[in-house]
């Protein structure tokens, strides 16, 4: 994921998907707020922060989930 990817999806208020592993459920889905070189920082709907690697799969979460293992 490039800085210039990540500003698009900060400036647009892009509601993104986290994909962290194959199941669905641990997906982090929100906003993006902030990152550094090695972490982003998403908001979800209910307000709470959370902190991702950003070697994890980062995709707009109206497009189809996409297999983290294809």
């Amino acid at each position: 994921m490039t800085e210039a990817q990540l500003d698009a999806y900060r400036v647009a208020g892009t509601t993104v998907r986290v994909v962290r592993d194959a199941l669905e459920a641990n997906d982090v889905i929100g906003i993006v707020v902030a990152w550094d070189d090695r972490d982003v920082l998403i908001r979800r709907p209910n307000r709470r922060v959370v902190k991702v690697s950003r070697g994890y799969r980062i995709q707009p979460a109206d497009e189809p989930r996409l297999d983290p293992l294809a």
